[in-house]
């Protein structure tokens, strides 16, 4: 009898063990949220939270602190700003560390609830120039310059779940899942793997006001996408930048982790991109498919530049993404075709047949700033620069 136990006991200790490196969560996790809420359910007065979040010296990591103020802020302009140790943020020196907080796009907060606030700020240096991954000072300018156009984008931002260990959530922990096929747009416990981070997620995002416009399981198993759009100039990046951030703040609760990487598993598994649409007034227009060829023509003269925009590294994240394979142009080539899937731009079919709409860039890596991005389809697009190197206006 003793015997029996104690392998049975072996057994079960093996499966738990098994489930806890199959599923790695963070401590976090673990604690209760429902003891959270009681303190949370507390009256707060007349005073409201407000969570400045920037974007760090990686140019990819997100930050983010609580100030508290006396009044809920109805605009912009009624948020002060702060500052910050850009020396913890590998963003300045020790010797010389504060860096400003200048409040730029304020939204919900789906987490402390009204009235308190998430506020989306720019990072200036001492001598108050933009930080070096501050890059959304440029691209306002230069929407400001074409906003007659009213040029419009929407962002496709794939992106892949994993345990805190780095192994994707839900894949077995000695192997892998079965292949690629019946996973994207999946139903079923093996097919959608961490539909409950994605629906909080989206319910976050509406509440926040941000404007998510959709979402889907991806092609590779534990790897989502979330669509955000159609937003209009400086406010694409703003509102993808904040979802980014509402994304990761989710899976914290969950205990998880949310990867940008373009190619988190090498090998026979698709890659993260961040499909980008755009169009203008023109192209929207009856006619508009001459506009949309003459800003691919344009592209085409331009590839390298786009590549270098289109990761936070200069192209070296695209490169282990965009082979020719798994749904991806080659990165050294620029391509374009209706409906192709493995084009540098896709022209979608129904914009071939009604002659107007937008296209997509099929370019962009998942990790890329949306800031970058759209500044650099506005400037090879519409503003009709060439080269290798952005104009200083």
């Amino acid at each position: 009898v003793y015997f029996f136990h104690h392998e049975l006991f072996i057994e079960i200790c093996e499966l738990v063990i098994c489930v806890y490196i199959k599923m790695a969560t963070s401590a976090s996790a673990t604690l209760s949220k429902a003891v959270k809420q009681q303190y949370m359910a507390l009256p707060q007065g007349d005073k409201v939270q407000a969570m400045y979040i920037w974007i760090d010296g990686t140019g990819e990591g997100l930050r983010c602190k609580t100030r508290t103020l006396d009044f809920e802020p109805k605009s912009i302009e009624d948020l002060p700003e702060w500052n910050f140790d850009g020396s913890s943020t590998y963003q300045a020196e020790g010797s010389n560390s504060d860096m400003y907080l200048i409040p730029s796009a304020m939204f919900r907060d789906p987490f402390r609830k009204d009235p308190n606030k998430l506020v989306l700020c720019e990072v200036f240096k001492y001598n108050r120039k933009p930080a070096e991954t501050n890059l959304r000072t440029t691209c306002n300018k230069v929407m400001e310059m074409v906003k007659d156009q009213h040029p419009w984008f929407g962002m496709e931002q794939e992106y892949t779940i994993l345990g805190t260990d780095g192994h994707p959530f839900g894949w077995p922990s000695n192997g892998f899942p079965g292949p690629q096929g019946p996973y994207y747009c999946g139903v079923g416990a093996d097919k959608a793997y961490g539909r409950d981070i994605v629906e909080a997620h989206y319910r976050a995002c509406l509440y926040a006001e941000v404007q998510i416009c959709g979402t889907n399981a991806e092609v590779m198993p534990a790897q989502w996408e979330f669509q955000v759009g159609p937003c209009e100039g400086i406010s694409m990046g703003d509102h993808l930048w904040v979802a980014r951030f509402i994304l990761h703040r989710v899976c914290e609760d969950f205990g998880v982790v949310a990867s940008f990487d373009p190619k988190p598993i090498p090998g026979n598994w698709n890659g993260a991109g961040c499909h980008t649409n755009f169009s203008t007034k023109e192209m929207r227009e009856e006619g508009g498919l001459k506009a949309i060829e003459d800003s691919i023509e344009k592209l085409g003269k331009r590839h390298r530049y786009h590549i270098r925009a289109y990761d936070p590294k200069g192209g070296l994240d695209n490169a282990r993404r965009l082979t020719g394979h798994h749904e991806t142009s080659n990165i050294n080539e620029f391509s374009a075709g209706v409906a192709n899937r493995g084009a540098s731009i896709r022209i979608p079919r129904s914009v071939g047949q009604e002659k107007k709409g937008y296209f997509e860039d099929r370019r962009p890596s998942a990790n890329c700033d949306p800031y970058a991005v759209t500044e650099a389809l506005i400037r090879t697009c519409l503003l009709s620069e060439e080269g290798d190197e952005p104009v200083d206006y």
